[in-house]
């Protein structure tokens, strides 16, 4: 079995624009998540029915639409010949750290602060794997205005961490943003790699939710166990669409990481997040935010760290195995 060709690229200005949307969608599921974790009083039980629900979505997607069930056979057909290594079909694993640690933590910090521990860890983790060469792009050179970009988001992160912020919430809160950015440039990346095997983003998308939902299903059955089922259950019906806003955000992210790399994807979804949560931060002030001041200050870098890091490149590629 051969991968599927890959498509024609996209213009720069488009697949930006299609990272910065990502990063919308992200920030307003984040918020949707923690709202209904804090609500229920149990984060994993929040996370559980989010990747339930979107995992539901994509299974009637992929049994009706023509793409779908073409992509599932070449998916079993890969599995069963051995051309789609077990690691392909990992990348659920970040999808539920990152939606877990916004049942967790989002309430609590606010989507700024949460966005920018992301910013941190999608920055560093795509820099190193588009030098490596394991996105679907191939080695995309390490250029100085990519190296740039990333020291500005980093500068952004910083500056959240003023105005007290380590005094009010706990350490754990600030490392598992941190992680899931991890995690999510990875997870980026490998769903690039699959979705060239499988021709579609569609059935890339099921295997994450697929995963995930397995591992955050167990989560929230230990949870519900040591510490008892939620009290009640909201009845606003926005509360709970935060699964299906995750099917169309990391869709998207593995079909536009071909056309832009690790590292400029995470930077233009950084971007999006930051501006939606900024405005959902002012709208709707979190407890132990940093502010609105500082959350502009941050903003203002992360965008301009977008910027630089898009400045014209080369990309010098390799085939992938």
């Amino acid at each position: 079995m051969t991968s599927a060709p890959s498509p024609a690229r996209l213009p720069a200005a488009i697949a930006l624009s299609g990272a910065v949307l990502v990063g919308i969608l992200t920030a307003i599921q984040a918020r949707i998540n923690g709202e209904l974790g804090l609500r229920l009083g149990d984060g994993l039980v929040a996370a559980a029915i989010s990747f339930g629900s979107g995992l539901a979505l994509l299974a009637l997607c992929s049994l009706l639409l023509p793409s779908g069930r073409r992509g599932f056979r070449a998916l079993t057909t890969g599995l069963r010949e051995r051309t789609i290594p077990w690691w392909m079909l990992a990348g659920g694993a970040a999808g539920a750290l990152t939606v877990a640690t916004q049942g967790l933590a989002v309430a609590v910090i606010g989507v700024s602060l949460f966005t920018v521990g992301v910013v941190a860890g999608q920055t560093v983790n795509g820099l190193v794997l588009d030098r490596v060469g394991y996105g679907p792009a191939g080695v995309v050179a390490v250029t100085v205005p990519r190296v740039l970009g990333g020291v500005l988001a980093l500068a952004a992160v910083a500056v959240s961490l003023q105005g007290g912020v380590l005094d009010r919430i706990p350490l754990w809160m600030l490392v598992l943003p941190l992680v899931a950015g991890v995690g999510i440039a990875w997870q980026q990346a490998t769903n690039g790699r699959l979705r060239q095997r499988v021709g579609t983003p569609l059935t890339a998308t099921l295997v994450n939710f697929i995963g995930g939902t397995i591992l955050l299903v167990v989560a929230a059955v230990v949870s519900v166990a040591v510490s008892g089922p939620p009290d009640t259950v909201p009845g606003e019906p926005w509360l709970f669409v935060g699964g299906a806003i995750g099917v169309v955000y990391i869709f998207l992210s593995a079909a536009l990481v071909v056309h832009t790399g690790v590292l400029l994807l995470g930077l233009g979804t950084v971007a999006g997040q930051l501006l939606t949560a900024f405005a959902i931060d002012v709208a709707f002030p979190a407890a132990s935010g940093p502010g609105w001041a500082i959350e502009l200050t941050m903003v203002a870098i992360a965008l301009v760290s977008v910027v630089v890091a898009a400045a014209p490149w080369r990309a010098r590629r390799r085939p992938q195995g």
